[in-house]
């Protein structure tokens, strides 16, 4: 299951203290919550001091570790972790080519691969996807419309194969809530299912970019429209609106859902929508955006505002706010007492947020003592049967004549 948000963040350091005193609240992964979420976008850039060697972390904290760092200059795109003995990370490295590859860990040691002939050629990195708990797609990234048919490949946990009739085209998010019950957004305002054995396509009443499955016939779709109410300035100006749209099991339906506005005067370009949802294991929905305008045309400009909604049963409310560094967050995952959120955050269900620490590099990695270094994630995910996470992106080093990127895999384990 993806969550496309994502990223690890920017804010200061949580006390060890602080930290400690959350242990027993937060679950850091049980088999419940969804099992992985990509995190694209934004980084932990809270540094540790210039210490060459990774700290020992204090009893109770919550701290990635470096489970493998790979032997190139780079960065690692997608992980998937089907077993703790059957894990797959996407990585490319920085020389100017497309020359994305795969790594994978059978449980003693991380090896290099090619990436599969049942993929055919691709100009970027691929994205890998869990269908089941033993079942995995690796799936081309396409950006342009009206591309044809493009191969996938599936991995059984012995080879790769092509998979049998993927979908044409370009492919936005994609759900999965078993390997005969995906859902994908495909171009602006499509969305297609597979039962296992065909593609079933709807239209959507809006463009969309985000979905979250909840069941076989509860299915959200968010993100943004130019007609109806609040949609029209004059003068043949547009200020588009968020828009949510709901599969019932028959047919996609409208929601209604909070327009968003700025105070007079309105900034220039103004455009407002929804980019993310995410279905919480009780149930409940929670979807995310931005109102925002073209900045550098107008003095006194006002600050772009945040869209943070949940679906009562009934009606789009207002969430209500997280506290410090999780104010601004959005979810990439789930546990059994709280939420991981963007940034390397972590808020628990009693409404504590807690910061993520992390280990500095080696200085064998060629990172000095004296370099900054922040780690970014594209995607954490729980493994299988434990209570541990893993993350995969890479931990920028910027240090004077020889800035880097190391591709790594990190873990997490409550108590460790």
């Amino acid at each position: 299951m993806r969550r496309r948000a994502a990223g690890i963040g920017h804010q200061g350091m949580v006390a060890v203290a602080v930290l400690a005193t959350v242990l027993t609240a937060a679950g850091c992964g049980t088999d419940s919550g969804p099992t992985g979420s990509r995190a694209t976008g934004s980084a932990d850039t809270a540094d540790s001091g210039g210490k060459s060697a990774p700290p020992k972390a204090s009893a109770g904290s919550l701290t990635w570790k470096f489970e493998h760092i790979a032997d190139f200059r780079g960065e690692l795109t997608d992980v998937a972790v089907l077993a703790e003995d059957d894990i797959w990370a996407v990585g490319t490295e920085n020389n100017g080519e497309s020359d994305a590859h795969l790594l994978h860990y059978d449980g003693k040691r991380w090896k290099r691969e090619p990436l599969p002939e049942a993929l055919g050629t691709t100009d970027y990195p691929p994205l890998l996807e869990e269908v089941g708990e033993e079942a995995l797609w690796l799936r081309p990234q396409v950006y342009e419309e009206g591309t044809g048919v493009n191969p996938w490949a599936r991995w059984d946990g012995t080879r790769w194969s092509a998979v049998p009739n993927p979908p044409p085209g370009k492919v936005g998010d994609f759900e999965a809530a078993g390997p005969d019950d995906i859902w994908i957004l495909d171009g602006e305002q499509t969305a297609r299912h597979w039962d296992g054995t065909h593609w079933t396509t709807t239209r959507l009443p809006y463009g969309a970019s985000g979905l979250a499955v909840v069941g076989p016939d509860d299915v959200w779709a968010v993100g943004s429209r130019s007609t109806g109410p609040g949609t029209e300035l004059g003068h043949g100006e547009r200020y588009s609106q968020p828009a949510s749209m709901h599969w019932d099991g028959t047919s996609w339906k409208s929601v209604e859902t909070p327009q968003a506005r700025f105070e007079e005067p309105i900034p220039p370009e103004p455009s407002a929508g929804l980019g993310q949802v995410f279905a919480l294991d009780s149930g409940e929905v929670r979807a995310y955006g931005n109102n925002t305008f073209n900045h550098g045309e107008v003095e006194n400009e006002p600050a772009d505002e945040y869209i943070r909604l949940r679906w009562d049963g009934s009606k789009w409310v207002e969430q209500e706010p997280a506290p410090g560094g999780c104010t601004l967050r959005t979810p990439v995952g789930q546990d059994d007492e709280g939420l991981f959120l963007d940034g390397n955050w972590y808020l628990t269900d009693d409404g504590r947020c807690v910061k993520i620490k992390r280990h500095r590099l080696p200085l064998s990695t060629g990172a000095r003592k004296g370099s900054n270094q922040s780690l970014w994630l594209k995607e954490i995910h729980r493994v299988p049967g434990t209570d541990e996470w893993l993350g995969a992106g890479h931990v920028q080093v910027n240090q004077s004549g020889d800035p880097f990127g190391a591709p790594v895999v990190v873990r997490l384990k409550c108590g460790d």
